[in-house]
């Protein structure tokens, strides 16, 4: 009964606190996702103030607000227009690749880090952060742009490229043979294959089963179908933000709206929640030593997904400020930078404490930089944009007004 009350008491206290932290930062006119993560940091191990009863909630939350924000975002498109933006910016994920990767790659071979801690931190500086980008995207009112197709493509196909990379990773980690890495690659990439093939040819059938007139039927439907296939996702080593994805893109037209309406208080939630954990996971003091490398790479990384975001925004015939909107809002890293050296199962204590450095940095500076950097480049360069010819019908489904390149 005192764990109970201890529990109520930490968590009540917590989302008191990020009420008032949402309320700062709407006032401030900032996403309030940095300070989320900030006041995850000063909640946890080594930080001001301790809630050990909470934390439990707090983590298991965060793994739903995942699903459920990567649910939404796939709740604004169709497989369709998902499928041919992915074909379209197969090159814009090489360069994704090539530019975010080899920095953490030169990085881990300077430090003296072994093959697989070389591999997970060239990871870590790969792979935006799903979770953050889909909320900012939402925060900042732009799921109705031009550019937003591009960066979710770039996002999906950096989560389809997991499929390859995290059975790697887990195998060589644990001292594994390259037959099991081949195994363990192997069946995930079919199952990421027949998911997505199944979600194309049976999602009107899928989005039918979900659909019911009832709000509380409609939401243990679809939040429920969508936690167990993120679960059967995760089993097979594939991001779980992936089969949440294929769920929301299966329902379309109506049924997308209502979803979206029921979900909505649910994802605020335990996205805040996700948002939080990634501050708790860290100690400030294991912090200090990695700081110098973390904010090298911190900045190369800035540059490099601006550069990533640019390029596919550009492909898709985006004006400057609509690239630049969508090299920002690829900045932040978050949970699988954070998951990556747990998958390693690495030793080096200076692997975890860079990763972890480097997420926070680019967690905390990646909203802010998408809020303000298009803005700021905007009033040096007064109508550098041009009308672009919006995609139609979408403006009407998600409910907000689309503006213009």
């Amino acid at each position: 009964m005192h764990a109970s009350l201890a529990l109520l008491l930490e968590l009540g206290i917590v989302l008191v606190v990020l009420s008032v932290l949402g309320s700062v930062a709407r006032w401030l006119a900032i996403p309030a996702i940095p300070l989320y993560l900030l006041a995850g940091l000063a909640l946890g191990d080594g930080g001001f103030v301790s809630v050990p009863e909470a934390n439990g909630f707090v983590r298991t939350g965060a793994s739903i607000g995942v699903v459920l924000l990567l649910l939404t975002l796939g709740l604004e498109f169709t497989t369709e227009e998902f499928a041919g933006s992915a074909r379209r910016h197969v090159p814009s994920a090489a360069v994704d690749l090539v530019s975010n990767a080899v920095p953490g790659l030169v990085a881990g071979l300077l430090l003296g880090l072994d093959l697989v801690g070389v591999l997970a931190l060239a990871g870590a500086t790969w792979v935006s952060s799903s979770g953050i980008v889909s909320r900012l995207l939402s925060d900042l009112r732009r799921l109705g742009n031009r550019e937003t197709p591009s960066v979710l493509a770039v996002l999906v196909i950096e989560d389809f490229a997991m499929a390859v990379y995290l059975p790697l990773l887990a195998v060589l980690g644990s001292g594994g043979t390259w037959w099991q890495a081949l195994v363990g690659i192997t069946l995930a990439v079919t199952v990421v294959a027949a998911a997505f093939a199944g979600s194309h040819r049976w999602g009107g059938h899928v989005n039918r089963w979900l659909a019911h007139p009832d709000p509380e039927q409609l939401m243990l439907r679809v939040l429920g179908s969508t936690l167990v296939v993120a679960a059967l996702a995760e089993m097979v080593h594939v991001s779980a933000a992936i089969g949440a994805l294929l769920i929301g893109l299966t329902l379309t037209g109506e049924n997308a709206v209502r979803a979206g309406a029921v979900l909505a208080p649910l994802r605020d939630l335990f996205a805040a929640a996700f948002f939080l954990s990634i501050g708790l996971m860290v100690r400030p003091a294991d912090l200090v030593d990695a700081l110098p490398v973390a904010a090298g790479l911190a900045l190369a990384g800035v540059v490099t997904k601006i550069l990533t975001g640019w390029y596919a925004a550009r492909r898709d015939g985006t004006g400057r400020r609509a690239r630049l909107r969508a090299g920002t809002a690829l900045i932040a890293r978050g949970e699988f930078s954070i998951v990556v050296v747990t998958v390693a199962g690495s030793s080096e204590p200076v692997l975890a404490s860079t990763v972890v450095a480097y997420t926070l940095m680019l967690a905390v500076a990646g909203p802010l930089l998408a809020r303000y950097l298009p803005v700021l480049a905007g009033r040096y360069r007064p109508g550098a944009d041009r009308p672009s010819r919006l995609h139609p019908g979408r403006s009407a489904r998600v409910g907000i007004t689309r503006t213009a390149t």
